[in-house]
């Protein structure tokens, strides 16, 4: 019979490589990993249940799956006198869910409670004006942008949030955030026609995604990249690129990105809104 050894692993690199097989797309061998861990201590308890929470957040968006909420109130359970990051997952997530309606992606307010949103808006804003560093506060304006782009098509106001969490990701040298800030901060840039900084920023959000080793992330990117390529007369540049991003997004798990991709390919531009989101 084979032997059960078990061995001491300290919880900082523990939740290190779950987080780096997370951004890769491995999300359910981070989440096995972390399951299979056990602690004495309250404090790594914790923090594993949080590590847990922040992986499902991940998979959720990209499988399409829905084993977040689970997490997050698991993980509120180890943190009884509360905590801003499993705070700010929960947050994610709310925002995450209140993008469907009726089962289908809706951007803008239409067919959404206005005060779930507002309520979003507010939680936003006090995740911002409490986060604990530079690189926390960061990500709660980027979640603000999202929120006045998405959520109340206030297309005016989220770029003054991605600016913010730029400056915030150089300052502290998180790759991730600046390139979410970048991917949509250029997203606005190709819908006022202005496709060469939108070029620019995209093709820097792809090498920082890259680089931090995001998979599903530097996939989506591409996709964007092929969007200018069509824009720009270059249509059998566009096919090859977003050909390949489907078979990849295929490959790693993430179906919503597949779609989105076999879209582009039928000739729907994935930058547009959904023609039933309004106006």
């Amino acid at each position: 019979m084979p032997s059960t050894a078990n061995a001491v692993v300290p919880v900082e690199e523990l939740i290190a490589a779950a987080q780096e097989l997370s951004v890769s797309g491995r999300w359910r061998r981070a989440a096995r990993l972390l399951d299979t861990c056990t602690s004495d201590t309250p404090d790594a308890r914790a923090r594993i249940a949080r590590a847990a929470a922040q992986v499902a957040l991940e998979q959720d968006w990209f499988a399409g799956t829905d084993t977040a909420t689970a997490r997050i109130e698991a993980a509120e359970k180890e943190f009884p006198g509360g905590d801003w990051d499993v705070d700010f997952a929960r947050l994610r997530n709310t925002y995450r869910r209140l993008l469907v309606v009726d089962g289908r992606l809706r951007l803008g307010p239409d067919g959404k409670d206005p005060e779930s949103l507002a309520s979003l808006r507010r939680e936003a804003e006090t995740l911002r004006d409490s986060a604990p560093d530079e690189g926390r506060r960061g990500w709660a304006e980027m979640y603000l942008g999202l929120i006045t782009d998405n959520h109340f098509a206030d297309l005016a106001g989220a770029p003054p949030h991605y600016a913010s969490a730029l400056r915030a990701a150089e300052s502290v040298e998180d790759p991730l955030l600046a390139r979410e800030a970048l991917r949509h901060l250029g997203d606005h840039d190709h819908d006022a026609g202005d496709h060469a900084l939108a070029l620019d920023r995209w093709r820097r959000a792809t090498t920082l995604g890259a680089a931090a080793g995001t998979v599903p992330g530097t996939l989506s990117q591409l996709l964007l990249l092929a969007v200018l390529a069509r824009d720009s007369g270059d249509e059998a540049g566009a096919r090859a690129l977003a050909t390949e991003v489907a078979h990849w997004a295929g490959a790693v798990g993430a179906p919503r990105l597949e779609a989105q991709a076999r879209g582009f390919l039928a000739g729907v531009d994935p930058t547009a809104p959904p023609a039933e989101s309004g106006p």
